[in-house]
Parts: C-alpha cells; structure tokens; sequence
C-alpha cells in the first residue's frame, strides 16, 4: 500500500469524524431493541446513502435490517461491513453498538476511491438485534438467506475496554420451553388439574441433573418467564426461557436433544402438552482466523495504537455472538477497540457512558482506519486475500 493512499484514507476518515461523531451520539440516544432499530437503521441508512450507496431495507426477513452496496463494475474482491446498533432492554447503548454501526459505515466509505480503481465490491449490512429478542440474531438470517454466498470476506469492529483480536465464543440456542395443562381449585379439586408448572419445574431438576454428564464447556441457563397467576389455582400454562451453550455447534445439537427428552419426559410424567423450540436464530461458534487479525493490527501503530495497549493474549468469550454465524462460511474478523482507559464490564452503565464519551467517539477513527486498511491490503493482493481464505478453511476444519 502506498503512502498517498495511506494518507488519504487518513484524510478522508479525519474530515468526516465529527459527522459520525454525531451520528453515533444520535444512536446512542434513541436506543431500540431488537426488530425495533426503525431510528437507527434509517440513520446509518441516510449516511450510507450520501456516501453513494445503494441501499436495500427490510431484508434478509428483517424490517430493520439493510443491504448497502458500491460497486465499482470491474472484477475484484467483494468485501462486506458488518453494522450492528441494536441497544440493550433497560439500559440502552451499554454494549457500544451505537459506535459499532459508525465503525463499519465510515470505513466502506473511506474505501470508495480505491475500490473504484482497484475494482471489487463493497457492502454494508445492517444486522439487527445481536443482543437477541424479538426476530433477534439477524446474522443467521443473512447467512441462511445467501447474503454471504458471494462474498470473500467479513470485517467489523467491536467496542472494548481494550485493543483485542477476535476472539472465539460459545455457540448458543436460544429457546423458549410452554407447558399446557389444566385448571382446578388447587385445594378443592388438585385431581382434576394438570399442572403446567411442575412440569417446567421438572425441566429445571432435570437440566440440573443433566449438567453432571455434559462436557465442561457446555453452559445452561434460564428462568420461568410464567408460572401461574394464583396459589390455589392449578397452573394451567407455565412457561421458560433458556440458552443452551457450547463451545461447538456439534456438541450444542446434542445438547438441545437432550434437553428437549427432558421436556418431553416432563411433560408424559405430568400429563401435560409441551412446545419447544428457538423463540431467535441460533448463533454459532466464532471461528478464528489468526492471520486475518494480525493483518488487521499490523496497521496498528499508524492508527496510533501503540503495540503495548493491544492485548495478544488468545481468549475465549464464554458470551456468543452471531459473528459466529458468518464466520462459519467466510474468514470474519471481530477484534476490539479501546473506548476507556480503565476496566469497564460489558452491558453496565459504565459501558454506556464509555459509549458516548470522548475516547468512545474517538475510536470512531481508530476502527474505521484499522478496517479500511485491511480491507485495502485485501483489495490490493489478491495473494494475500487466497492465504487467508485457506487459513479460514483450516481454522474450520480443526473447529473450537
């Protein structure tokens, strides 16, 4: 890459950073959950639009997910952005996705110029609702419904509280367990009841009983979102909500088929009627493509992160996250930026505030000039871009 080319991305990221400053600020002040990103998706679709692309809403089965595209008309590479800016139930912007989105937008467009010559694509997809919920995990849908199926590589860029590089994460099927029985007089008539509610209570004796035979990595957990309405009345429908995770995707079908013999066995011993199933998309295993992260830091000093600030360690998430679901096709990387200079959890109020302070809206040009340079590096070696692909294909091969 040359030094004019380097400069100029530069240049171009500086010029619009406090466009998308605010931007970010915007989002991260109307905070909307899963299905409902109607302010945030229009937001980072209107910027998109004024950077000269086009742009496709609702898709992928998803009224709040987008389809942004510039293409240059000659043959080359086809690289896609990943936008996320969905918020948390409650507290909102507390996981950054607010800066998430800006990241990825800022860095397509930096691109434009360059694409134009050295030929190749650039998309942006706007993919709802990570966090889950209603329609939640809407990589999954993306990959299902073929949006990858011509794409050579994904990049995004997550907030942190410090400089990372992807990291692998749990697979993870969400899923919602109803129970249907029949209401009595509790004291008058139990005999004549079929009670909902103990068969979910079984569930849970039953997944608890399970955990002593299933592999370390393997993490459930959920909660009774229904359990009745009065003590002395037979609960006729009683309800939960559970992850199942682990490590792999084989091992995770395992798990749901034996967590659904619970339910079935709960439901013959109580005379109850059962549904079980995915109330989201799954989400898959992330896999790790090391070679695709190091390309990315190695423009890390000329972004101004200083080599010591970058934590090298390898590092398991025991979260998951619906990158993945795309990484299970092509070579996607996920690392993190730094948006405080001290600890921060993710999902607190810390994090929100972090998310719209100075080093937050900062990290806008961070991210966007680590991405657009690697993307650049991709686009300008197709050699480069080969090796990687193979070392994806390797990382799958040998799995988490």
């Amino acid at each position: 890459m040359t030094t004019t080319v380097k400069t100029s991305i530069k240049e171009f990221i500086a010029q619009r950073l406090p466009e998308y400053q605010e931007l970010a600020l915007d989002i991260h002040e109307h905070p909307e959950v899963s299905n409902y990103e109607f302010y945030s998706a229009d937001a980072l679709i209107a910027q998109l639009e004024k950077e000269g692309f086009t742009v496709k809403k609702d898709v992928a089965g998803h009224r709040t997910g987008f389809d942004a595209r510039y293409q240059s008309g000659k043959p080359g590479p086809t690289l896609a952005f990943l936008a996320e800016y969905d918020a948390l139930p409650g507290i909102g912007h507390a996981c950054g996705h607010n800066l998430f989105g800006t990241y990825s937008v800022l860095a397509a467009s930096a691109l434009q110029p360059y694409v134009d010559e050295l030929g190749g694509e650039i998309r942006v997809y706007g993919t709802p609702g990570e966090e889950g919920g209603e329609n939640g995990s809407a990589k999954g849908s993306f990959v299902r419904e073929g949006f990858f199926e011509d794409v050579d590589a994904a990049l995004c860029v997550h907030p942190a509280y410090r400089y990372g590089k992807t990291t692998a994460s749990l697979a993870n099927d969400p899923v919602d367990i109803k129970f249907y029985g029949r209401a009595s007089h509790a004291a008058a008539a139990p005999e004549k009841g079929i009670n909902a509610l103990e068969a979910l209570i079984q569930v849970f004796n039953g997944i608890n009983g399970l955990r002593l035979h299933l592999p370390k990595d393997v993490n459930i957990h959920g909660v009774i979102t229904d359990g009745g309405v009065a003590a002395n009345v037979v609960p006729e429908y009683a309800a939960g909500r559970f992850y199942l995770r682990a490590a792999n995707r084989g091992t995770l079908n395992e798990v749901y088929e034996k967590v659904e013999n619970i339910v079935k066995g709960a439901a013959l011993a109580t005379g109850a009627t059962y549904e079980f199933g995915l109330f989201q998309n799954s989400v898959d295993d992330v896999i790790v493509t090391p070679s695709f992260d190091e390309l990315f830091f190695a423009h890390a000093e000329e972004a101004g992160v200083p080599q010591a600030e970058i934590d090298v360690e390898e590092k398991a998430s025991l979260g998951s996250s619906d990158v993945g679901n795309v990484s299970q096709v092509i070579p996607t990387i996920q690392p993190t930026v730094s948006i405080s200079d001290e600890y921060i959890a993710g999902h607190s109020e810390e994090f929100k505030a972090a998310a719209r302070s100075t080093k937050g809206l900062n990290s806008i040009a961070v991210a966007a000039e680590l991405l657009a340079l690697t993307a650049i590096d991709l686009y300008q070696n197709p050699e480069l871009l080969t090796q990687i692909k193979a070392d994806h294909k390797a990382s799958l091969a040998k799995g988490n």
